[in-house]
């Protein structure tokens, strides 16, 4: 099968994966090591566990069913014995025919129903004689309303009987919740009280108020009270979280501009009494994240503060609980570990009422024993662990909605203190983890990371569960930092070794992409979160599409169907400028779905080239310039685009080398290598390095001596027989990453190229990429040489005008002009042309010119 019909649309009808098995054909021309693909392995802690219907969170410690049901089909007579649970137990339709349910809470009976002696523990009983819900305190009593209010909620309970069970639960970590503690746009008012009502429903019981963009909560107006309408607003998440047993903690961050002065600790305190006044009872002070001069940083000084604080308000106060501290040196990674070191000064100087927040290793990091033994014996407390998941402020371009893990399930509260965990910007969207971050807190050595998950999934958008899941299952990695396991179910793909059976599951997978956010759009109930779903849906869809065109594309590829009509199929498939900004800006599959599609695209745009061109591509001593996203991370040194830059992303070592394979030997006459994000003052550059070259990657010629500080490196000279060219790290202590933003070799314009008026990087037509395009929108001039037949032009069409390319005499007199309607077009030398003229509006992608005969 060669050629049959028009391009794409013959193409459209194989997109629907018929099962055909095609014999497999050598592919000449193609980089076979960078379509390696593998199946995903799932690395998420857990299993999926059938719970038989009755779905809880957090998981019950004891949960033990009996013979028989309760029917509840005529409602509920509530007995509140203590008067305080009428707003938390309006989810039971009342009859005073309906079944009882009894609440109560206090020692003493708790103890004669054997409830554990623990804040916040609770026992639950469902017999032939109602409903008994039994708190060691009031906060246990509502826990355990929870718990009926999830039992009547679960699937089971659709046919209006309960089961017979004993529920005997307590949380295992004092602290359970969130900080709004990330960059960027803090929640708005309604995402806050829809928030704090998820912490009660899950029996998380802290809310730590510290939006770094709150100008009242930090630098500049921390000293000033709130203006009468964001007062109201505090009062108002206050209240709420009373109703769901909440504690609103409100955090200060005084640290960038702080004087260690009378004057300063007055605007504290009187800060602190006009939170008091709005009901707040809970406060933490934070000296995260100053990295200056600032004489705020000094321990010492921090912890008397918080001493006379504790003495002279906390205590004063009476009914305020022990105040919080975020240290400058929250995590060990750049903690001084010395008994001079913040957390030392701490441990020794600190009120021992007060807890210290820590974020582990890193900044971003798993809750290990090892961190918090670590933490632990400098500040002879338990640490109260601020989690940085799934917080994107360092990424925002991607929603985290994978599984809760990365946390030790060994721990008790004599380890740490509990969590803090700190979401995205986007609070609808960061309840699938929170969900987990409840179970994990309360029933730690129970928690079942997958397992939890796939209930989160449903308990959020019940209406439209499985759309949901495949949105979530390839939106967890943020493709950098705090890296997450994604799209662990499906399986990759490679030309060099194709497998029908993985390419139709593959296929299939992009075709519930693609349909998955229509089915959400429908069936979500929540129209805050589907508004922050929203930009990520769009591209998802866009994804799912792209995708199955590829692998359609691929499999005909792979049986040497490259002629005109394919190749116009491949340019429409590939992504526009303005699609690819947009995808960047909302991205999910960036680990496995998108890397697919960009890898297959750029495979087979090697062999859609003519065999004389130059199937350039970066080589080096980093793993992404030799695994399956090679193309993906250093594409952009070819770009032709100064503004993007290929990272190595972890940190440059003795030895390490980043080059270019030519993918032929030919003469090397200029390099051009730009180092850095940008020519000042970046550190992630090889600042001792040698230009070199090779014919076989074996034997290297050095062209330059070692290069000292140089962002931007120009080597011109004798031509020298290569196909490999590198940039070799010297000695050095530097042990920053690498980035470069371009590696040009040869020039970037071919000699023929005598005009471009109105263009923008031209030399993406003439570099044999197709991944880079050239924007017209004047004139591109050509000079012709006597041994040029004709040119092959490949460009994205202007559906309403498209371009034109004419062909000259030396006159300028017009010979002939063809229209460049369509994304391939093969064009003849006209007798007696000198120049080509390509005129108009079009994305170019490449012009490749036809040898004579």
């Amino acid at each position: 099968m060669k050629k049959n019909g028009k391009g794409w649309g013959l193409l459209l009808g194989l997109l629907v994966w018929t099962g055909e098995t095609l014999p497999a054909q050598n592919i000449t021309g193609v980089d076979q090591s960078a379509l390696a693909g593998e199946r995903v392995e799932c690395r998420v802690p857990g299993h999926k566990v059938d719970r038989g219907g009755w779905i809880v969170n957090p998981v019950p410690h004891e949960m033990t069913f009996g013979e028989g049901t309760l029917d509840f089909s005529k409602g509920f007579r509530l007995d509140d014995r203590r008067g305080c649970f009428a707003d938390a137990a309006d989810f039971l339709p009342r009859s005073k025919r309906g079944a009882k349910v009894t609440v109560d809470f206090g020692p003493r009976v708790a103890a004669a129903c054997g409830a554990k002696e623990r804040p916040g523990a609770y026992v639950l009983r469902i017999d032939g004689r109602g409903v008994v819900v039994t708190g060691y305190d009031e906060r246990g009593a509502f826990y355990g309303l929870q718990t009926l209010r999830q039992l009547l909620e679960s699937p089971a309970a659709r046919l209006g009987t309960l089961p017979f069970v004993t529920v005997s639960d307590w949380p295992d970590m004092p602290y359970r919740g969130v900080v709004e503690g990330f960059y960027g746009t803090p929640w708005s008012q309604e995402v806050r009280l829809s928030l704090i009502d998820f912490y009660g429903r899950f029996k998380m019981n802290r809310y730590v108020y510290g939006p770094k963009d709150d100008p009242y909560h930090r630098h500049p107006s921390w000293r000033e009270p709130y203006p009468a309408k964001e007062a109201e607003n505090i009062r108002l998440l206050v209240d709420a979280c009373r109703r769901n047993r909440v504690d609103f903690v409100w955090a200060v961050h005084p640290g960038a501009d702080i004087r260690w002065n009378e004057t300063d600790y007055k605007a504290l305190y009187d800060k602190f009494d006009h939170m008091y006044e709005l009901g707040v009872r809970a406060f933490a002070i934070f000296f995260d994240d100053l990295f200056g001069d600032e004489d705020g940083r000094d321990p010492r000084k921090q912890a008397e503060l918080l001493n006379r604080l504790t003495a002279e308000f906390v205590k004063t106060k009476g009914d305020v609980a022990p105040l919080v501290v975020c240290p400058t040196d929250y995590n060990k990674s750049w903690a001084n570990p010395t008994p001079e070191g913040n957390l030392a000064i701490y441990g020794r100087e600190l009120d021992p009422s007060v807890d210290i927040f820590w974020t582990g290793d890193r900044v971003l990091g798993d809750l290990t024993a090892s961190t918090t033994e670590w933490v632990s014996s400098r500040i002879a407390r338990p640490a109260y662990f601020w989690w940085n998941f799934p917080v994107t402020d360092y990424q925002r371009s991607v929603l985290l909605m994978g599984p809760a893990y990365g946390l030790d399930t060994s721990l008790t509260d004599g380890d740490v203190r509990g969590i803090a965990c700190n979401p995205m910007e986007h609070g609808e969207a960061s309840k699938v983890a929170l969900y987990g971050v409840a179970d994990y807190t309360w029933n730690t050595a129970a928690y079942n990371p997958l397992d939890n998950w796939e209930r989160g999934l449903k308990e959020l958008m019940p209406g439209a569960a499985e759309a949901f899941r495949t949105f979530a299952i390839h939106s967890c990695d943020a493709d950098r930092g705090y890296r997450r396991e994604e799209s662990w179910e499906t399986p990759s793909a490679r030309l060099d070794a194709w497998s029908e059976e993985d390419a139709r599951k593959l296929w299939e997978e992009f075709d519930r992409v693609e349909r998955a956010p229509a089915a959400i759009e429908a069936g979500c109930g929540n129209p805050a979160l589907l508004k922050e779903l929203r930009p990520w849906l769009a591209e998802f869809t866009k994804l799912g599409t792209r995708g199955k065109r590829a692998l359609a594309l691929a499999r005909l590829y792979r049986n040497g169907w490259t002629d005109d009509d394919f190749r116009s199929a491949y340019v429409r498939n590939l992504m526009t400028p303005a699609e690819r900004q947009a995808f960047e800006e909302h991205r999910s599959g960036t680990t496995l779905l998108h890397p697919v599609y960009e890898e297959l695209m750029a495979a087979m745009s090697d062999g859609l080239h003519e065999p004389s061109l130059r199937n350039m591509r970066a080589v080096g001593s980093f793993a992404n310039v030799q695994g399956r996203t090679a193309w993906l991370d250093a594409g952009a040194m070819f770009d032709n685009d100064t503004t993007t830059y290929y990272s190595s992303r972890i940190s440059q070592k003795a030895g390490d080398w980043l080059g270019v394979d030519l993918g032929r030997v030919e003469p090397v006459r200029e390099i051009t290598i730009l180092q850095g994000r940008h020519s000042q003052g970046d550190c992630d550059f090889f600042d001792r390095a040698t230009v070199e070259c090779s014919p076989d990657g074996e034997r290297w010629t050095p062209l330059t001596g070692e290069l000292t500080n140089r962002y931007r490196i120009h080597w011109t000279g004798d031509p020298v027989e290569a196909r490999y060219v590198r940039l070799k790290r010297g000695e050095s202590p530097r042990n920053n990453h690498l980035t470069v933003r371009v590696f040009e070799v040869n020039g970037s314009l071919p000699d023929f190229v005598i005009g471009t008026e109105g263009i923008r990087t031209a030399a993406s037509a003439f570099d044999g990429r197709l991944s880079t395009t050239c924007l017209v929108q004047g004139a591109l001039r050509l000079r012709v040489p006597a041994e040029v037949a004709g040119w092959t032009v490949m460009n994205r069409p202007n559906g309403a005008a498209p371009a034109r390319f004419g062909q000259y005499d030396a006159a300028g007199n017009l010979l002939s002009e063809v229209v460049l309607d369509d994304p391939c077009r093969r064009i003849a030398r006209t007798e007696g042309v000198a120049e080509v003229r390509i005129e108009g509006e079009t994305e170019l992608f490449e012009i490749i010119p036809h040898p004579a005969e």
